[in-house]
């Protein structure tokens, strides 16, 4: 084994204009993409990559300087591999002022950089390092973006569709009534046929009693999926939709880690979770998706899917990864995808770096 302890904790500010795509119009994601990157680098130069996408959270240089000041004087000096020691360490000494939030995305960034150096070290892809279990996973057509309205979603939709995905996710609510909702729906079903999926996300833009209403009405256009149909915190609400509907109501996407998703762990109505990466790294969302197949649950991450691939490439619940393709243009080896799947890459590690143009010409200052 190479000399894993870490020498140097290098985070670096990116801004960049989006890709020049006529499939993003409508999205409401940002002026321009914000990254946070961090370089774990250890003695032996391996050194391993981790990030954060924030869309449109306005806290890039803050989460930079919880990076600084909170967790690289606890990280420097420590091997590499001590991935569990250190997880608990960031989140224990931060936890009155953190406990979720800033901290918890910066200790997922590390989190993310340190699995990336071990799978390096061990000449293995994560997913085989934490136990192969399948090659290839679903992946949906996601970012048919409520401000297209239903004609553009439906467009981007069919799009999707001609790819050979078998699955598509639009948006509904915060703009305009619900009844325009199921007509849009209706638009997207007549454009993609009886036998594509149609995930509907909510984004939090509803209250119970709304989701429950608008959700009935889908029915007649056969939804795979309700997601995020409340606030976060609103598990009171969930469970009622959960309760009220025969659609799938699915969420976990703004939560952060297993302890923020005890409500859904402990009422299991919710049949898929969706945690996201970025709110704990991969050493939290392996054991939310084992602690949710403790309870039947079906495991569909948050966005990333070149990340999530490793983990989804490793559990027996995997249902679905997500594709929407904002950084599709910043890697030197970006995702494969298939015939509505993606592949799990083999090269060591998470198998992602960033092409050096990227964190060249897009560093802040």
């Amino acid at each position: 084994m190479p000399d894993l302890k870490i020498r140097e904790l290098r985070t670096t500010l990116l801004r960049l204009p989006w890709a020049d795509d006529p499939w993003m119009k409508g999205h409401a994601l940002g002026p321009q993409r914000d990254l946070v990157v961090v370089e774990v680098v250890t003695e032996s130069g391996l050194t391993g990559l981790g990030y954060l996408h924030l869309l449109n959270l306005p806290l890039q240089r803050t989460i930079g300087a919880c990076i600084a000041e909170a967790m690289a004087p606890r990280v420097i000096g420590r091997d590499a591999t001590e991935i569990e020691a250190i997880w608990r360490d960031l989140w224990r000494t931060t936890l009155t002022g953190g406990r979720g939030g800033v901290t918890m995305m910066a200790q997922s960034a590390i989190d993310i950089a340190l699995w990336d150096v071990v799978g390096k070290a061990a000449g293995l892809p994560l997913h085989r390092l934490w136990g192969h279990c399948r090659a290839k996973i679903p992946i949906y057509g996601s970012g048919c973006f409520r401000g297209a309205l239903g004609e553009g979603m439906a467009a981007k939709a069919k799009w999707y569709v001609e790819q050979g995905y078998k699955a598509i996710k639009m948006q509904a609510a915060h703009i305009g009534d619900w009844r325009q909702d199921v007509r849009n729906l209706r638009m997207v079903r007549d454009a993609v046929g009886p036998d594509i999926d149609i995930m509907i996300d909510i984004n939090m833009g509803w209250t119970a009693d709304q989701a429950i209403i608008a959700g009935r009405a889908f029915l007649d256009y056969d939804p795979y999926w309700l997601e995020e149909p409340v606030l976060a915190d609103d598990f009171a609400g969930y469970l009622r939709c959960a309760e009220a509907l025969p659609t799938r109501i699915v969420g976990g996407e703004s939560h952060f880690g297993r302890d923020d998703l005890r409500p859904f762990l402990e009422n299991p109505k919710l049949p898929i979770l969706q945690p996201d990466p970025m709110r704990g790294g991969f050493t939290e969302l392996r054991k939310i998706a084992t602690v949710g197949a403790t309870w039947g649950m079906s495991f569909a991450p948050h966005l990333f899917p070149e990340l999530n691939v490793h983990i989804l490439a490793s559990i027996p619940n995997a249902i679905w990864a997500e594709q929407m393709g904002l950084l599709d243009d910043l890697w030197v080896e970006k995702p494969v995808i298939q015939d509505g799947f993606i592949l799990a890459p083999e090269r060591p590690g998470h198998g992602l770096a960033f092409k050096p143009e990227v964190l060249k010409d897009h560093a802040l200052t």
